[in-house]
């Protein structure tokens, strides 16, 4: 081979091995430049729930700042009443309630009960929001505190009766995270506290641990499960540990929730601490969350 071929030869490996050096340090350079962006970045979990309820109680979700949502709930009567109340759709109880978002992470409501004539107020802060990338944190948490007035009148008129005795509090938070698309898990530790309590025996104060999931079975069907423990020692007698299963199906972008559940009642010091139905038995209620969404104000358009 002539001299003048082989340095041709050589140059033109030499061309084709800095290219090649440069299209690897090129990638190396975007590949670099793409993990750190992911890094420099916060990414929040979304829709760790589909709504701000689970089945009875809150989720960790926010309606969103100015937002105003109207949900109605339903509780019918325990399926085995039969076919003489048409398992249980004869008799109903219902809540109505308002919730309002006034930032990302503060929303307010407000509801009130044909059980037992009872009106609910809370407000729900998320103090932690689950994230990736600049801020790592595994979950979220939210602390919700409630106050519950029963306005049904006094069982022993003759008797000295207070306005206080008619009050509830309840503190709660919500720790939840988002394992997947479709799989959520929350636990909920729950404070209860009566003003009034019918045995001496009986203690003002009443603790509860509820844990809450949701599951995914289609794009738009989910399968929801919520149970409450109470802590022994504080467990009210005559009553069982609430237990729901439910429901969420995604139309049009919103959710309506069918659920069965042992609880009659719809805010937490009546779900929480007074459920009384047994499954065994079937005491067991039907019911379903609806809700409408409104925006309050004028929307904000971007200026090009």
């Amino acid at each position: 081979m002539q001299l003048k071929n082989i340095l041709l030869l050589f140059f033109v490996l030499a061309a084709g091995y800095l290219k090649a050096q440069d299209t690897t340090d090129l990638m190396s350079m975007l590949e670099s430049e793409v993990i750190g962006d992911s890094k420099s970045k916060t990414n929040y979990a979304t829709a760790t729930f589909k709504t701000t309820r689970l089945i009875n109680g809150h989720t960790v979700e926010n309606v969103g700042p100015g937002v105003l949502d109207f949900k109605i709930s339903h509780r019918f009567g325990k399926v085995n009443n039969g076919s003489y109340d048409l398992f249980g759709l004869d008799n109903a109880t219902m809540r109505m309630g308002l919730d309002y978002g006034i930032t990302r992470y503060l929303m307010v409501g407000i509801g009130r009960s044909t059980f037992e004539k009872t009106y609910d107020a809370f407000f729900k802060l998320k103090i932690l929001r689950q994230s990736t990338g600049k801020r790592n944190m595994p979950i979220t948490l939210s602390y919700v505190p409630t106050i519950a007035l029963k306005t049904l009148k006094f069982e022993d008129p003759t008797r000295k009766n207070y306005y206080t005795s008619r009050l509830y509090y309840t503190h709660q938070l919500i720790i939840g995270r988002k394992f997947s698309e479709g799989t959520s898990i929350q636990i909920m530790p729950t404070y209860v506290h009566r003003n009034l309590v019918k045995l001496a025996a009986e203690s003002n104060e009443l603790f509860a641990i509820g844990i809450g999931g949701r599951q995914k079975l289609t794009k738009r069907i989910s399968l929801n499960v919520e149970y409450y423990y109470q802590v022994p020692g504080y467990k009210l007698t005559g009553t069982t540990n609430s237990l729901s299963l439910g429901f969420d199906i995604e139309t049009g972008g919103h959710v309506f929730q069918l659920h069965f559940t042992n609880s009659r009642g719809m805010n937490e010091r009546t779900f929480v601490s007074e459920t009384t139905g047994e499954w065994s038995k079937g005491d067991i209620y039907f019911g379903f969350n609806i809700s409408r969404v409104f925006t309050i104000g004028k929307r904000k358009t971007k200026v090009k």
